[in-house]
């Protein structure tokens, strides 16, 4: 599996381009710029198979819908409980001072110990919430990669302090569900540098 990073945006948010050796794609969380993640997609020559979100927040959906009426496909994720947040884009837009996103929903909601195949990868589905209430990753054992958003950083977790947000969740997702992956798995987060479980448990200030 070939993974591209993109950061977008003034968020600098990390939209991840995940691609096979025969060129079926997905992209996770493309938070903005569309112009720029179409013309990639275009260079490298990929087919798109679709297009899968963490959570809804502006800074990892805002690009989604010119990606999807641009390829013609599907939006995956995340689960149900952040339909508030879809609903709130335009808000969402006007607090941050960014372009107005307008109000969409997925094609598809996902849900903890779904398996979906995807881009040359299978990933399984985890049930993430602290940050936004229906926040998910996408595991990819085999290929130890795991897509989580803005649930642990390096050195760092996600915010708890924006709408729908909880503390407790967030320790408990990242103690009982991610701390159980193997230490070796790479955590590709919303923002920053990658890191692994192991690291992070081992020197994250937060999860002493």
């Amino acid at each position: 599996m070939n993974i591209e990073i993109i950061p977008v945006t003034a968020f600098q948010q990390n939209c991840s381009l995940i691609w096979d050796d025969e060129k079926n794609a997905a992209i996770i969380d493309p938070g903005g710029e569309a112009e720029k993640l179409i013309g990639r997609i275009e260079e490298l020559g990929l087919n798109l198979e679709a297009i899968l979100l963490t959570h809804a927040h502006l800074d990892h959906v805002g690009a989604a819908e010119q990606v999807k009426q641009h390829f013609g496909v599907e939006i995956w994720g995340p689960q149900e409980e952040d339909r508030f947040l879809f609903d709130s884009l335009p808000e969402q837009s006007q607090r941050f001072g960014m372009p107005t996103i307008h109000a969409f929903l997925p094609d598809r909601w996902l849900h903890e110990g779904e398996t979906i195949h995807a881009g040359g990868g299978i990933f399984e589905i985890l049930h993430l919430p602290g940050h936004t209430p229906g926040h998910i990753g996408f595991i990819e054992k085999q290929k130890k990669a795991a897509f989580t958003g803005d649930v642990l950083f390096q050195g760092s977790i996600g915010r708890t302090d924006l709408p729908g947000g909880n503390y407790t969740q967030l320790i408990s997702a990242i103690r009982e569900k991610l701390f159980k992956l193997n230490g070796d798995m790479i955590i590709i987060a919303g923002h920053g540098p990658y890191t692994t479980i192991e690291h992070e448990k081992t020197n994250n200030p937060f999860l002493k």
